[in-house]
C-alpha cells in the first residue's frame, strides 16, 4: 500500500504542473554537493589507506600503475627507438672517472648527463645507480659562503666538493664500486632543447601555441594528447635506465635509483613504473603533504585519488629508503601521515624492515651528507657492495666548465626552441596514432577503454551506493560516500510502462523547456508514450548555478600559473564529473524501476559525456540516441572549456569513444528531432 501511495505521488508530476523547468531545491538554494567545495591542490592532504590484504593491494597497484602511464602519456608504451648513445671526454678524480653522455630518448630529443665509474673496478659486472638530480640541476652550487653555512650545521663536510652536492653522491657511489649516471632534467645544464623557462617556470597560456595542426606544451591540445614536461621527463628516465643497463660493465640485475626533491619525484615514478631498480631512495618528496610545486612534477590525472606516499608504496616489496626533514616531509613519522602506512604495506609482503625513514628533522629540505650517508648504507646492504661501515665521503677538486660540458665543438648541441617544441608535440602525437592504428580492433578498443576508465575514474555505481530521496517526482539522487547530490525529476503518465528513458541535455533540465517555460515538443512526445522519464541537472548545470547562468569556464585551483596539471592532476574535470552523474542516473534506473530496459537520450551538447558513460556502463543501457552535432574534442581551445578532459584526442576523440559502444545500441544524429525517438521503440 505504501508503495502504491508513493507511486501516485510521483505520477502527479505531470507536465502540466510545471510552467517552467522544475526545481528540486528551493529558489536560491544549491545542492549540498561536496564537489562545490574548493578544489584540491598540491598542498592538500594525501593519506594512504593500506588495503586489508595483499590481493587487494595488488589490484590497487595495477590501477595506479595504469594511471601513471596514462598521465605521463606512456600508455601504450612508445617504441624504444635506438639510443644512439655517445660517451666522450673522460676525465678523472681520485677513486673515480667521469665521462660525458648524450643519447636520444625519442628521435631528435637528447638526454645529457655525466657517467661516473670507479677508477679501479673489481672484476665482473658492476652494480649501477640511476641518479635524477632534482631542482638546482647537477651544477647546483652552494657557493663558498653557502657551503660554509652547511658545514656549520653538519650538513656538509668539505668546502670544495660540498659546494656541488648533486655531484658528490655520484662520486661517492662510484668510489664504492658503482657505475652511476647523473642525467639532466629538461631545461637544466646541457639539456636545453626545451628551456628552463618552459619546463619549470611556465605561468601564462600562449594563444599562439594552441591549434589542431601545430601546438605547444601546456596547451589544451597537448593536454588532450597527454603531452607534458612531466611525461617527457618520465620517458627520459626510462631511457636512462635503458642506457645504464646496456653498458658492458653494468650488471642489469643490480640497478638502484635515487634522487632528491624533484629528483625524488622522478625516483618515485621510476620505481612505480619500471621493475628494473632493485633498491630505491626517493629523498625529500615522499609526503602526504605538498606533492611537488613545479610544473615538471605535475601532470593531469596523475594524483586524482592518490598521492606521493601511495605512489612510493608501488616500489614494494623492493627495499626502499627515504628521510623526514623539516619541510613538507616533517610529519612522515606521524601515524597516518606516511611512513607507518608504507611500513604496514611492506608488512603485507613480510618485508616490514625493508623500508626505512630516518628522522632528520634537524635539517631543512635537503639531500645533504647525512641523508646521503643513510642512502650509501642502504645501497651497500641491498646492492651487496660489501663495504665496511661507516662509509665516509671524501673530498675532491670540483669539475671545470670544460670538464662537465657535454656539448663541445666536436659534439655540437642539437636545435631547440619554439620550432623544436612544436615539432616534438606533433612527433609524439603521430607516434601515438601509429601505435593505436597498428593494433587489432580488439586490442585497440581494450586500450582505449582502459584509458577512458582512468580519465573518467568511475565505474557504474552499485545499487547500494546510491540513494533517492523526495516525493512528487522531485527528488535528490545522492552518492553518500562521495558527497555527491543530483537534482532529479521523474515523470510517469501511467503505472504500467515498458522502458525508462534518461534524458540529459547540455543545459540540464532547462534544455527541455522553451523560452516560454513550456516543455519542448519532443519531450511531450516522449512522455505521451507512457514511458518513465528521468531528467536531471548534471554537475554545474541548472540548480548548481545561479538562476539564468551557464558554465562557460571551469573552476581551477588557486594557483597563479595557468597549467592544467595543477587542477586536473588532483581533481576530476567537469566533463568527468558530469559523466559520473550520468552513470549515477543509469544506476538509479536499474535499481529503482524494476530492471526495465534503460534508454538514454543526450541533446544540446551532452552527447560527449553520455558517450563516455555508455562506454563505461556497457550493457546497462539498451539503446541510446546522441545528438553529436559537429563536436570534436580537438576543436577545444582552452583547458577551462566545460568539455575539456585530458587524453580525449589521444584516444581517438569522440569517434574513438563511440567505437567502444555496440553499434546496434546507439544512434548518433547531427541534429535531434522528436522523430528520432521512434528508434527507441517505446510503444
Amino acid at each position: 500500500m505504501k508503495k502504491f501511495i508513493a507511486f501516485l505521488l510521483i505520477t502527479c508530476c505531470s507536465l502540466s504542473l510545471f510552467a517552467q523547468a522544475p526545481r528540486v531545491f528551493p529558489e536560491g538554494e544549491r545542492p549540498d554537493d561536496a564537489r562545490l567545495k574548493p578544489l584540491k591542490d598540491l598542498n592538500g592532504f594525501f593519506p594512504f589507506e593500506v588495503p586489508k590484504s595483499l590481493d587487494a593491494w595488488e589490484k590497487r597497484a595495477a590501477e595506479l600503475r595504469l594511471r601513471i602511464l596514462v598521465a605521463t602519456g606512456l600508455y601504450p608504451l612508445p617504441p624504444k627507438t635506438p639510443l644512439n648513445a655517445v660517451i666522450h671526454g673522460k676525465f678523472e678524480r681520485p677513486g673515480f672517472t667521469v665521462e660525458k653522455v648524450y643519447f636520444e630518448s625519442y628521435p631528435g630529443l637528447f638526454v645529457t648527463g655525466l657517467l661516473f665509474r670507479p677508477s679501479n673496478p673489481p672484476p665482473g659486472k658492476l652494480p649501477a645507480v640511476l641518479s635524477p638530480h632534482g631542482h638546482g640541476g647537477r651544477l647546483q652550487d652552494h657557493g663558498l659562503a653557502g657551503v660554509r653555512r652547511e658545514i656549520a650545521i653538519g650538513a656538509e663536510l668539505f668546502e670544495e666538493s660540498g659546494r656541488m652536492p648533486k655531484l658528490v653522491r655520484n662520486a661517492q657511489l662510484a668510489r664504492m664500486g658503482c657505475v652511476t649516471f647523473l642525467y639532466d632534467m629538461l631545461g637544466y645544464a646541457d639539456n636545453q632543447q626545451l628551456s628552463m623557462q618552459l619546463a619549470h617556470r611556465f605561468g601564462k597560456q600562449r594563444p599562439g601555441f594552441e591549434g589542431k595542426e601545430s601546438w605547444g606544451l601546456y596547451s589544451a591540445q597537448a593536454e588532450m594528447r597527454m603531452q607534458s614536461i612531466f611525461g617527457i621527463q618520465a620517458w627520459n628516465s626510462i631511457r636512462a635506465l635503458d642506457f645504464l643497463a646496456s653498458l658492458p660493465d653494468v650488471d642489469p640485475k643490480r640497478i638502484a635509483v635515487t634522487g632528491g626533491s624533484g629528483g625524488g619525484t622522478q625516483t618515485i615514478i621510476i620505481g612505480a613504473t619500471d621493475p628494473r631498480p632493485i633498491v630505491g631512495f626517493p629523498n625529500g618528496m615522499v609526503s602526504s603533504s605538498m606533492q611537488g610545486g613545479c610544473t615538471c612534477e605535475n601532470a593531469s590525472l596523475l594524483r586524482i585519488g592518490t598521492g606521493n606516499v601511495e605512489l612510493a608504496a608501488l616500489f614494494a616489496p623492493r627495499p626502499q629508503g627515504m628521510t623526514a626533514a623539516n619541510d613538507w616531509t616533517k610529519e612522515m613519522l606521524v601515524k597516518g601521515k606516511g611512513f607507518h602506512e608504507i611500513q604496514e604495506l611492506y608488512a603485507l609482503y613480510g618485508k616490514k624492515d625493508d623500508v626505512i625513514c630516518p628522522d632528520l628533522l634537524r635539517f631543512p629540505h635537503n639531500y645533504n651528507t647525512v641523508s646521503r650517508g643513510h642512502m650509501y648504507s642502504w645501497f651497500n646492504k641491498h646492492l651487496g657492495l660489501g663495504i665496511k661501515e661507516p662509509i665516509a665521503e671524501k673530498d675532491y677538486k670540483l669539475f671545470t666548465k670544460e670538464e662537465h660540458a657535454v656539448w663541445t665543438d666536436k659534439h655540437p648541441k642539437p636545435p631547440g626552441g619554439d620550432a623544436f617544441e612544436r615539432k616534438l608535440t606533433r612527433q609524439l602525437a603521430d607516434q601515438d596514432s601509429k601505435l593505436l592504428d597498428a593494433m587489432s580492433d580488439k586490442e585497440r578498443r581494450a586500450t582505449v577503454r582502459n584509458a577512458w576508465k582512468i580519465m573518467i575514474g568511475r565505474e557504474l555505481p552499485a545499487a547500494a551506493d546510491i540513494k533517492l530521496e523526495g516525493s512528487q517526482g522531485r527528488q535528490m539522487l545522492s552518492l553518500p560516500a562521495k558527497g555527491e547530490v543530483i537534482p532529479v525529476i521523474t515523470y510517469a503518465k501511467t503505472r504500467v510502462y515498458r522502458k525508462v528513458v534518461i534524458w540529459v541535455d547540455g543545459k540540464g533540465k532547462d534544455g527541455l523547456y522553451d523560452d516560454e517555460g513550456k516543455p519542448i515538443e519532443a519531450f511531450r512526445k516522449l512522455y505521451s508514450t507512457g514511458t518513465r522519464v528521468i531528467i536531471a541537472d548534471l554537475f554545474l548545470q541548472g540548480e548548481f548555478l545561479a538562476p539564468g547562468k551557464t558554465l562557460t569556464q571551469t573552476p581551477t585551483v588557486r594557483n597563479r600559473r595557468e597549467y592544467a596539471g595543477y587542477t586536473h592532476g588532483y581533481n576530476h574535470s567537469v566533463f568527468a564529473r558530469r559523466t559520473h552523474d550520468i552513470l549515477s542516473l543509469i544506476a538509479l534506473a536499474k535499481k529503482r524501476y524494476d530492471n526495465r530496459p534503460v534508454c538514454l537520450v543526450a541533446t544540446g551538447g551532452a552527447a560527449p559525456a553520455a558517450a563516455a558513460a555508455l562506454a563505461i556502463a556497457g550493457p546497462a543501457v539498451s539503446k541510446a540516441i546522441l545528438e553529436t552535432g559537429d563536436f570534436t574534442f580537438a576543436d577545444i581551445k582552452s583547458y577551462r572549456h566545460p568539455d575539456f578532459i585530458p587524453g580525449a584526442v589521444k584516444y581517438g576523440d569522440l569517434k574513438g569513444l563511440l567505437d567502444l559502444i555496440p553499434k546496434d545500441s546507439i544512434r548518433t544524429v547531427k541534429t535531434f528531432s522528436g522523430a528520432d525517438l521512434d528508434w527507441l521503440r517505446l510503444k
